[in-house]
């Protein structure tokens, strides 16, 4: 296919396509901060060294120590943009139904290369195995969900050869994962000014880059979902995705009338599909 810069200005620019995006960024923020002064968490845990390198823990009150599931939530915002302060909304919906919840950060471009947001989101998810037991979670039943840019960091996740990456790590560290309008084919992006001057792709990145061009490195299950109202292009990039790792396909959650921001916000909603969808993988009803 011929990516056009007008076709892909179109396809793939979210903010310029949901006019009404900056009230979600605020709600997002407000409901974020609501629930970091109302519930159970640990603030900026670092788990690397760099500045962004650190996540945000929400344990289960009261919860079995050792006994409760673990969501590693990735946000998204294009690699260049937001923070994992503004997604602190997404864990009551879990915690309350008894899940734990970690919210990372990664560093973001330009300032570094999209492989090193890869590589701090290995590290993050690799913190949460080897230090879930301290927050009362088992690192056994640990799953990742990410939306937009976060929903294509997700599913490296279930690409990734975890014992190459650390020693000290299982084939299998994550159990499941959601992908929420992830990109995962990022051919078209190398072709889009208003993105590739920040992440400066050329084609052998894009095939290093691209999780629906490399296979799953487990049988975890993977479980996609974007809105009905996104994009032809966001709804084929999930499609694809899917087509691809057939054999780890699980199912896709229908999100009829959402744009790419307002599915985000489902997140909040305890009786979302997305919600229920993730604690059924985890074997949770709630």
């Amino acid at each position: 296919m011929e990516y056009t810069e007008e076709f892909c200005e179109r396809e793939y620019n979210m903010r310029m396509r949901v006019p009404s995006h900056p009230e979600h960024f605020r709600r997002w923020a407000e409901d974020s901060k609501r629930v970091r002064l109302s519930e159970p968490c640990f603030l900026d845990i670092p788990y690397g060294d760099a500045p962004g390198q650190n996540l945000d823990f929400f344990p289960v009150e009261g919860g079995a120590h050792g006994d409760v599931p673990l969501l590693v939530f990735i946000h998204g915002g294009f690699w260049r943009a937001l923070d994992k302060s503004d997604f602190s909304y997404v864990a009551a919906s879990f915690t309350h139904a008894g899940a734990a919840v970690a919210v990372i950060n990664y560093r973001l471009v330009p300032g570094v290369p999209l492989e090193d947001l890869v590589r701090d989101t290995l590290m993050a998810v690799t913190w949460c195995y080897l230090h879930a037991g301290h927050y009362g979670a088992n690192p056994h039943h640990l799953y990742v969900a990410g939306h937009s840019a976060g929903g294509h960091l997700a599913a490296m996740m279930l690409a990734a050869q975890w014992p190459r990456w650390h020693g000290a790590l299982p084939e299998e560290v994550v159990r499941g994962a959601l992908a929420v309008s992830g990109l995962h084919d990022l051919e078209p992006l190398r072709h889009a000014p208003f993105i590739n001057g920040d992440l400066k792709l050329d084609a052998q990145r894009v095939l290093a880059l691209s999780p629906a061009l490399m296979p799953p490195s487990t049988h975890a299950p993977l479980i996609t979902s974007v809105g009905g109202e996104e994009s032809s292009e966001f709804k084929r990039q999930t499609a694809f995705l899917a087509q691809q790792w057939k054999g780890v396909f699980m199912e896709d959650v229908p999100m009829p009338g959402h744009d790419h921001f307002s599915i985000c916000t489902d997140f909040g909603n305890r009786n979302s599909p997305l919600v229920r969808a993730v604690l059924e993988m985890m074997g949770m009803s709630e």
